[in-house]
């Protein structure tokens, strides 16, 4: 599949660049995809979450009333779970949410996932660019000359393109990322992909 590169005034360069089959055109796998979107969101939950059980919670040992005579069920403590101010049974405790998964497998998800984008033709190539500082406006200008302002966009950049991820990190829907650290949430999670031309050669190397 061939794709016109443009540049960030949005016009056509007269180039195209060739999306390799084996990463853009593979045939797709919806449970890869999923193993690898569950990973990615396990592996970032902290874990810290925590209730006090019986045993820790502030509170008499004493029995609440008398063990005879009351017609009821006998009361162990005030700490009682069946009581108010009691522990909690079986509550979250801290724990690491964090699994492993073949690296084949995470490989095969994000080529799934860069092939949906692209039988959506929802892939756009740009010439590589720099910015001199870190400008919001010139960032802003760029996404309005490729007609993306409104989309949730996705632009896959160099690794020495810091004033570029500097400069669009604030804007809302818009989501910079490294080729390196390209992942299927964000993939997915994008209505258009920019990859600056620089960006294929990593791209190819971490999928192909």
């Amino acid at each position: 599949m061939e794709v016109a590169v443009k540049n960030i005034q949005g016009k056509d360069t007269g180039r195209k660049v060739t999306l390799p089959e084996e990463v853009f055109g593979v045939e797709i796998n919806d449970h890869a995809i999923y193993e690898d979107v569950r990973l990615i969101q396990a592996n970032g939950r902290q874990g810290t979450h925590k209730a006090k059980e019986r045993g820790e919670v502030s509170g008499s040992t004493k029995k609440p009333f008398r063990q005879k005579g009351t017609g009821g069920a006998r009361g162990g403590h005030k700490r009682s779970p069946l009581l108010r101010h009691g522990g909690r049974v079986f509550g979250p405790k801290p724990r690491d949410y964090s699994f492993k998964l073949n690296r084949k497998i995470k490989r095969l998800a994000r080529r799934s996932a860069l092939t949906y984008k692209a039988r959506e033709s929802a892939i756009i190539v740009v010439e590589n660019f720099s910015l001199a500082a870190p400008k919001t406006k010139e960032f802003i200008k760029i996404l309005n000359a490729l007609e993306i302002s409104t989309n949730k966009v996705l632009m896959v950049i160099g690794e020495d393109s810091e004033n570029i991820y500097l400069s669009g990190r604030n804007i809302p829907r818009t989501n910079i990322v490294r080729a390196s650290d390209l992942n299927t949430i964000d993939i997915l999670g994008a209505d258009r992909l920019v990859i600056v031309e620089g960006a294929f050669a990593k791209i190819t190397e971490q999928l192909g």
